[in-house]
């Protein structure tokens, strides 16, 4: 239990960075058509994209890029992504961050734990939704979730997730992290030295943080209108989404716009006031770019090749992780 409680009130502490939306509503009806033209999930085994290449003299980090969700049947496998791990000394794990305590500060703060998902004082999501977003709650609650009374006391951000992973499954897509864990298999098979650019989020009181996060507000109801928004019309450009990724087409990726949930359930969390007072839990995703960059550049200082994989999210973001090398005078190149 405990360990399933700081990756839920850090959800707001997330690296990632969304896509851009589109820019002019002849990308935006194009993506639509495209979304309406291909709603069956591609099957069987599929490679995803092409590395980019980062290199410096004649030392190179290859990226892959991940994405989530995915079709559920979907097997992948790259040759390519095999071969290079084969021959490269290192892998960098994607950013992340951690939040630890004691084992027995863990065990203290058990009693805390009860009722973490709740809203304060008892309420219900008719209690702290407006009347419209709890109305166009009611169907996809019942589409996606079934007799399912109990969600109804949970935090909006919470119901949220529950309810959005309800939808994926339904649409046949899935988060279960398969890319990732066979790349951390061909890693494990080639005795890669792994460096995990990890950072960790510290806390002065835990017990104290959980007591004030239960009592506190969370200005989540914006983040919970969006994620109805993404089931009610984004569902088929979802499917559009996973199969371009796993054919490797990244035009077709970039083009498809979507309502942005991730971004303002991040922003619940990491303005609220619990976290505010949290003096490790400030500036995360800049601190989580710096820990990946100095990993990425000792490592292409070091070795002939280095293997990494990051969110399209992070690579594909002109503010992002390669966009940042590439300023530093590395050479990026993009995948065919």
């Amino acid at each position: 239990m405990f360990q399933r409680l700081l990756p839920a009130l850090c959800l707001s502490l997330s690296v990632s960075s969304a896509w851009a939306q589109a820019d002019t509503p002849a990308v935006e009806a194009e993506a639509v058509a495209v979304a309406v033209a291909e709603k069956i999930l591609v099957v069987g085994q599929r490679p995803g994209p092409g590395l980019w290449k980062v290199t410096k003299d004649d030392h190179v980090l290859w990226v892959f890029g991940t994405y989530s969700p995915l079709p559920e049947k979907m097997e992948w496998r790259s040759q390519q992504v095999e071969a290079i791990l084969a021959q490269s000394q290192e892998y960098l794990t994607p950013p992340r961050t951690k939040a630890s305590v004691g084992f027995f500060q863990g065990l203290s703060m058990l009693p805390s734990l009860f009722g973490l998902k709740k809203n304060p004082d008892g309420a219900t999501l008719q209690d702290v939704l407006p009347a419209d977003v709890y109305a166009r709650w009611q169907p996809l609650k019942a589409k996606y979730l079934g007799d399912n009374d109990g969600i109804e006391r949970e935090r909006p951000i919470f119901a949220a997730e529950t309810l959005f992973n309800a939808g994926l499954r339904y649409a046949g897509l899935s988060k279960d992290g398969e890319v990732s864990r066979k790349i951390d298999g061909i890693v494990k098979q080639h005795k890669l030295k792994v460096t995990k650019t990890d950072i960790q989020l510290t806390m002065d009181d835990p017990s104290k943080l959980l007591k004030d996060y239960k009592k506190s507000q969370l200005a989540d109801g914006v983040c919970f209108a969006k994620t109805l928004a993404r089931l009610e019309s984004d569902i088929d450009a979802m499917r559009v989404r996973a199969n371009a990724w796993a054919k490797g087409d990244l035009e077709g990726l970039q083009k498809l716009s979507y309502v942005d949930q991730e971004s303002e359930c991040r922003d619940a969390m990491r303005n609220a006031d619990f976290v505010k007072s949290q003096p490790g839990f400030q500036n995360v995703k800049e601190r989580a770019q710096a820990a990946w960059l100095a990993s990425a550049e000792k490592a292409l200082a070091v070795n002939a090749s280095t293997f990494a994989t990051l969110s399209l999210a992070n690579i594909l973001d002109p503010q992002g992780y390669l966009a940042m090398l590439k300023a530093k005078g590395y050479q990026v190149e993009t995948p065919d």
